[in-house]
């Protein structure tokens, strides 16, 4: 894994994680990373003050993190498979419609785009964004 200090073009600075660097490059290009402040999608790499050197083996330390932070994605992800209809990108047509009291009540979970968040706010609509991988590793 590496970390990018990221720089939208309003400004906003957040940090982003990713793969490798080749991975970055790949959503940026499919415009899938974003700010999480304004949601604008013309993302930099920002100037990072330090940089941290991959041991050789991981200590005892951080395997037992990465276990526990695997542990707690896993109980995450397998509630919201649970307890969420997978709506797809028909997320912010659904949620409207709940919004409004023409659909049926319930958790729904799917995709948006920046421009569709920016609609569902303006529509009173609260969302919370969670970022996952496309097939998460359950059994890790």
């Amino acid at each position: 894994m590496i970390a990018f200090d990221l720089k939208c073009a309003n400004g906003h600075c957040f940090e982003g994680w990713f793969e490798d660097s080749d991975a970055y490059e790949e959503q940026k290009k499919k415009g899938l990373i974003a700010c999480p402040v304004c949601n604008d999608t013309a993302i930099s790499k920002a100037l990072s003050t330090f940089a941290i050197k991959k041991s050789a083996r991981p200590s005892k330390e951080v395997v037992e993190h990465q276990a526990a932070l695997t542990e707690v994605r896993n109980k995450l992800f397998d509630f919201i498979n649970k307890n969420f209809d997978d709506v797809g990108s028909d997320f912010t047509k659904e949620a409207l419609k709940i919004h409004y009291g023409v659909g049926e009540k319930r958790n729904i979970r799917g995709i948006t785009t920046s421009g569709e968040d920016e609609l569902l706010k303006e529509e009173g609509v609260d969302i919370i964004k969670i970022p996952t991988p496309l097939k998460p590793d359950l059994d890790s």
